[in-house]
């Protein structure tokens, strides 16, 4: 196997084995009863699904997404493993699906990636080993209802930096006309679905260069998300994120306002309005892909205003809690808070 790391890209790359594990069971008064299976390693990609599936019919289905990092010190670091197997409890829970237990989820994950060792990107490439965790229903249905049968998979694939070369800004645009969740709705889940209602506004903007961000889907006065990840702002020693029961919980996110705390921030979770922007010096979008996505400009065509951050370079902020956690990731600096699993690759 001849892999490029440092030319890697972030998308897919089929790598030896999938893991899979399976849920059955039955509904009895409002409760869902059953068990899972032992997850186990498959070379099989493909999945045997009825067309009545109920991931198919009414969308049951969420995910997750998180990396391993070959550290400084050649050791092989999983980040925060624990909080993406809680998120995707509640999504489960959220979509009347079944739950896979913290220990499942993280024996399928060590499991995908001693199985693929030979996917994880060597430290320096600035390459790491991202998995993509997917639970789905799978009981045949017709009639509207949740199903009552599951497929839970880890998904592992070599990924490039979100960033090819340097740490760089992002231009964003506001779009009023088209909402990614509503609040009550299922934005607070990683469920497929928020993904796909974004879509018609994310590709518009990517045809113009930009990004997008989404706001309330009540007023569309408030920021809820920046595409596909969390806003975070700095003002006046402070770091504001918004505070929306529509947008994604950020595992990322509730990692950067730790480090932001230790730097001496005051933590902020507030509705922002759009127009308390113009009093940030620093924005950003963060989430597991890109740790930090730094903004140099939102842009709100309904109203013709443009707000800037900075010189069109990172801000100071940005750039020093972006290498923070990166070297957490990687082993350089002490990991205090644990947020790390070191695992043996015997």
């Amino acid at each position: 196997m001849d892999i490029d790391w440092k030319t890697l890209g972030f998308q897919y790359m089929d790598t030896d084995y999938i893991v899979r594990c399976a849920f059955h069971g039955k509904w009895q008064n409002g409760e869902l009863v059953g068990e899972w299976g032992e997850p186990y390693a498959t070379k099989d990609k493909y999945l045997h699904l009825h067309v009545s599936a109920t991931c198919l019919q009414y969308g049951q289905e969420a995910f997750e997404g998180l990396k391993a990092f070959r550290g400084v010190d050649g050791k092989i670091r999983i980040f925060r493993w624990q909080e993406n197997a809680k998120r995707m409890q509640q999504s489960a829970i959220g979509l009347k699906m079944a739950p896979v237990p913290t220990e499942l989820f993280g024996s399928a994950i060590r499991l995908a990636l001693k199985k693929n060792l030979q996917f994880m990107p060597p430290y320096g490439t600035g390459a790491t080993l991202y998995f993509r965790p997917l639970l789905i229903g799978t009981t045949p249905r017709l009639g509207v209802g949740p199903g009552a049968d599951f497929e839970f998979i880890v998904i592992p694939s070599p990924v490039g930096p979100y960033y090819r070369g340097k740490f760089h800004c992002t231009t964003f645009i506001v779009n009023r006309h088209i909402d990614r969740a509503a609040q009550y709705g299922t934005g607070a889940f990683k469920v497929g679905g928020n993904y796909a209602a974004s879509f018609r506004a994310t590709e518009a903007a990517h045809l113009q260069g930009m990004d997008c961000i989404f706001l309330d889907s009540k007023s569309h006065t408030f920021i809820d998300e920046c595409s596909a990840a969390n806003f975070i702002g700095i003002r006046n020693g402070e770091y504001w994120t918004p505070k929306s029961l529509a947008i994604l919980p950020s595992i990322t996110n509730n990692s950067l306002m730790v480090l932001a705390k230790e730097m001496g921030l005051k933590i902020v979770r507030r509705h922002i309005r759009l127009r308390d922007v113009q009093d940030m010096t620093e924005a950003a979008a963060c989430g597991t892909a890109c740790v930090i996505s730094p903004i140099d400009k939102i842009i709100d065509p309904d109203k013709g205003t443009t707000y800037t951050f900075g010189d069109g370079t990172p801000g100071p902020i940005m750039t020093r809690l972006y290498q923070r956690l990166q070297d957490i990731q990687y082993g350089r600096a002490e990991d205090k808070y644990n947020w790390c699993e070191v695992v043996e690759e015997k």
